[in-house]
């Protein structure tokens, strides 16, 4: 055992601390972690003695942490808590191999889910944690194997594994149609709908079609399952996914009003597109090296 992990405290005093700090009193904390108030006292006592530093203080009836020990339970409970989802992972997994990935919400229902699904058949000893994000992930931080993400080859430490591009469909509820000419210029008669993460984005497309769209308006969305509901309900037209797209103009909820853009085999250096990124600095262990595999067979840009 290392010097270092001697002197750890138990787990049951580190969660006497975390728990007072969390509901304020002694008294609270033994209901919470079915002990007798005596208990958690005698647990707070041996931690702080093994710390040598004072990390409670009487306040009146109760319990008040000192600022060593405030920060010393948020500590705990952010350590708890990876904990508990550690071993949630584990107890998930079993004995199978297991993979964590990041996903956007509208890209990873309509786009990966399906490709996943047709993995898992594969591969049924593989199991596939899913969690939706937005943002980057800290892979260094967070217990992510790979994640995917929209952009360009900018993320400094990661592999990129090309997925899809980034191809957008300007689509309209049917009612709309008849107010939307086959000319572009025409389109800017009609409401447009914008999303917050794609500023400028019809703005790019109308210049792609050698049409200047000056300052454009329109209602605002953070989510392109949103901007898609409300195309289908006529509020205006959007610039969609062509995979999500696709099955709405299929279905008839909606009519494409023009090109799709920007079209692959033409597509400009430094278009954005989704990558599957996973960290660097090691090669990937064997079940996400069949993932890889996988999903360059899978992956929609051309070479």
């Amino acid at each position: 055992m290392s010097t270092q992990r001697r002197f750890l405290p138990s787990i049951s005093c580190l969660r006497a601390l975390e728990a007072v700090d969390r509901l304020g009193s002694a008294v609270a904390a033994a209901e919470d972690l079915a002990l007798t108030p005596s208990a958690v006292s005698r647990q707070l006592k041996v931690l702080e003695e093994q710390m040598g530093v004072t990390l409670l203080v009487r306040d009146g009836k109760g319990l008040k942490l000192t600022a060593s020990g405030e920060r010393y339970a948020h500590s705990i409970r952010a350590t708890l808590d990876d904990l508990a989802q550690s071993s949630l992972r584990l107890k998930a997994g079993g004995e199978s191999n297991s993979l964590n990935i990041a996903l956007p919400t509208t890209f990873g229902l309509h786009w990966m889910w399906p490709r996943i699904a047709r993995f898992l058949r594969h591969h049924p000893q593989i199991l596939i944690n899913q969690s939706t994000r937005l943002a980057r992930v800290d892979f260094a931080r967070e217990k992510f194997d790979m994640a995917v993400y929209f952009g360009i080859q900018d993320w400094p430490g990661v592999a990129y594994l090309p997925l899809a591009y980034d191809r957008l469909v300007p689509v309209a509820a049917p009612a709309l149609a008849p107010a939307a000419p086959t000319e572009v210029a025409a389109l800017l008669n009609v409401p447009l709908l914008h999303l917050e993460s794609r500023p400028g984005a019809w703005e790019t497309w109308f210049e792609r079609q050698a049409v200047s769209p000056g300052h454009l308006h329109g209602m605002l969305f953070d989510q392109f399952l949103s901007l898609q509901a409300a195309a289908v309900a006529g509020f205006g037209a959007a610039l969609l996914p062509e995979f999500l797209a696709r099955p709405e103009i299929a279905s008839g909820r909606l009519v494409q009003l023009g090109p799709a853009q920007p079209d692959p085999p033409n597509d400009q250096e430094g278009d954005a597109m989704y990558y599957l990124v996973w960290p660097r600095d090691h090669d990937p262990d064997p079940a996400l090296a069949r993932f890889l595999d996988w999903f360059r067979q899978e992956s929609e840009v051309l070479d």
